[in-house]
């Protein structure tokens, strides 16, 4: 299997920071949305913000229809379009870290399954950047990369063959 360069790693550094950002965002929304699909299919009820209802209000949904919204801003589905808009970031996320690091096609489907199944980002993000700089420490330390003050390495050298 092919490895990273070490010219590659401070980029994979930073698409690890981008993903360890987007995994806590997406997971946050995404439990947003189970609570949110909970109180709506569950309890019958969605969210709005602002309109005749005051600052948040419910609204009865009744058979899939909304009873009338008094001019607000309906919550529920802007939790849903924005999970799904930042679930797009995160895949972008994924598949930059997947493809720095060079792994395999299955861990990239593992990493998209964090954006879709409720916690599992969460327990990802920490596994998976324990993983990257455990490998970037081991690699750099083979090559003799001299350590930086803040505990990381220089890594403008070159991979030697």
């Amino acid at each position: 299997m092919p490895q990273p360069k070490l010219a590659t790693f401070p980029a994979i550094r930073t698409a690890l920071r981008f993903y360890q950002i987007c995994s806590i965002i997406t997971g946050s929304m995404l439990l947003l949305l189970v609570v949110e699909m909970i109180v709506k299919y569950g309890m019958g009820y969605e969210l709005f913000a602002g309109g005749s209802g005051g600052a948040l209000w419910f609204q009865t949904v009744v058979e899939g229809q909304l009873q009338l919204t008094g001019g607000g801003l309906n919550l529920s589905t802007g939790i849903l379009v924005a999970h799904g808009w930042f679930y797009v970031v995160y895949l972008f996320s994924c598949f930059r870290v997947w493809s720095l690091m060079r792994w395999p096609f299955p861990r990239f489907l593992l990493l998209a399954l964090g954006g879709v199944i409720p916690l599992l980002s969460f327990f990802l993000e920490g596994y998976v950047a324990r993983r990257v700089r455990a490998y970037l420490a081991e690699r750099e330390a083979q090559h003799g990369a001299p350590p930086l003050g803040d505990g990381s390495t220089l890594t403008q050298t070159i991979d030697r063959p």
